[in-house]
């Protein structure tokens, strides 16, 4: 059986290690990390993210702020508070929950953050910083940042030698997990809804990332034996073995038959998902660092 990666303990070194990261630049007489966090509306599961987002910020010694606007807020409103926290010399993350209204454009909206601040990793100044592999200043993502991390536990930093194959082309997860994995010396292959013959490709793979919104799709007789798999899915699917309208989260790698040729396999729930936050403060804190003219700490 394959060796599982603890996500929420990998999360909570690295949240340990932000609070202490925090208490020594207050020391050294510089302001504490600021965190921004902007939700425009009242989808559930958006409020639920960015409760527990505050909640770790304010655990971590953040000056951490929220700012809740109903769904009607207009886009020039939101672009000008945008423009108030770019200016805001306290705050050193802006993190917009996504989605937002159909009459708001995302784009724009992502766009007009500070790159500076940009902790989520979406502006095009951060996105091409990662693909010219200048890590030192990027922000990368936090889903692959953290999965990043995952496999670094496992594989160690250089993965010289080593194929990946990630599964899904998104801007959020696969393309950023390939420039990271490219970074480190794989030799990278991206595949997607078009591939030709996936599972064949998928077999070839030492680290295989699987983020493609599909639940159970990666089954286990794609993965080359002793490969490392890191599921990025979070899917739920009805569960009527526990109940009628019961259902179950499940990734998109099916995790039972998929362990028995893994030689390591992040579980869902508990794998990638803690580190999204724990990287999103790692960010924060890597801010407030070069804002303060110091070296950006490494996780």
């Amino acid at each position: 059986m394959a060796e599982v990666i603890d996500g929420k303990s990998v999360a909570e070194d690295v949240v340990r290690s932000v609070k202490t990261l925090t208490a020594e630049l207050v020391v050294k007489g510089k302001p504490k990390p600021g965190l921004a966090v902007v939700i425009v509306g009242e989808d559930p599961a958006s409020q639920v993210y960015v409760a527990s987002k505050s909640r770790t910020a304010k655990e971590c010694g953040f000056h951490s702020l929220q700012h809740t606007l109903p769904a009607e807020t207009s886009e020039a409103a939101l672009l000008k508070l945008i423009a108030e926290l770019n200016a805001d010399p306290a705050i050193n993350g802006i993190l917009v929950q996504l989605p937002l209204p159909a009459h708001v454009d995302a784009g724009k909206i992502i766009q007009a953050i500070a790159p500076q601040k940009d902790v989520d990793g979406f502006h095009f100044i951060n996105v091409g910083k990662l693909g010219t592999g200048e890590l030192d200043t990027a922000f990368v993502p936090c889903t692959p940042a953290g999965s990043m991390l995952l496999i670094e536990r496992v594989r160690g930093k250089d993965l010289s030698g080593l194929n990946a194959v990630v599964v899904g082309r998104s801007n959020i997860v696969g393309k950023p997990m390939a420039n990271l994995l490219l970074a480190a010396n794989c030799t990278v292959t991206i595949a997607h809804s078009r591939t030709k013959d996936l599972p064949e490709l998928a077999r070839t793979a030492d680290i295989l990332v699987a983020a493609v919104g599909r639940p159970e799709m990666i089954r286990g007789d794609w993965v080359k034996p002793g490969a490392t798999v890191i599921d990025v899915g979070i899917n739920r699917i009805p569960a009527p073995e526990k109940g009628e309208g019961k259902s179950r989260l499940v990734g998109d790698v099916a995790y039972a038959e998929t362990a028995k040729a893994a030689g390591a396999i992040t579980p869902v729930p508990g794998g990638v998902g803690p580190m999204t936050i724990a990287m999103l403060m790692a960010n924060t804190l890597a801010s407030a660092y070069l804002a303060a003219g110091l070296k950006r700490p490494s996780f």
